[in-house]
């Protein structure tokens, strides 16, 4: 009896665990894809999408590390989930401690607000952008710019 329950419990802590390791799975697909020995990256080019837990990021290419979740993407690049929405010229992100970073000419925009600025660093983990270089915002009727802003996403308001 004592046997049958260690058993018991060694398979279901095995399921949990398993179960886990492929909901974090990402998914990948590009039109043209390779792994690139010499650098331990997957290279994708071409309509790269990538999807992880319900964050997406397209672009027109990108490196991956599959082990770090890190991304190194550029070309038209998008980063969104939910309602929130970046979009830019390069991507890097920082897979296992939750942040991006997205440079080149930024765009963010959720329901009424707009945001427009150099580069922007999201931490998804404190749930905060930080917008630097020629931030523009449109909230509503209102129009601002500054140097720099932190904008809170869940509380929908600036910092």
């Amino acid at each position: 009896m004592k046997y049958r329950r260690i058993i018991a419990v060694s398979l279901l802590l095995l399921l949990l665990l398993t179960g886990t390791a492929f909901a974090a799975k990402p998914t990948i697909t590009a039109d043209r894809t390779y792994f690139d020995v010499s650098s331990g990256l997957y290279i994708l080019k071409g309509n790269v999408y990538i999807e992880v837990k319900n964050r997406v990021i397209t672009a027109g290419e990108a490196r991956v590390n599959l082990a770090t979740l890190e991304v190194w993407g550029s070309g038209g690049i998008t980063v969104k989930q939910d309602d929130i929405y970046f979009t830019g010229s390069n991507v890097y992100v920082y897979g296992t401690k939750n942040r991006a970073k997205i440079d080149g000419g930024i765009q963010f925009s959720r329901t009424g607000l707009e945001v427009t600025a150099d580069s922007v660093d999201f931490s998804w983990d404190t749930r905060i952008a930080l917008f630097n270089g020629n931030v523009n915002v449109t909230q509503g009727y209102n129009e601002w710019t500054a140097d720099s802003v932190s904008y809170n996403v869940d509380a929908n308001k600036f910092l």
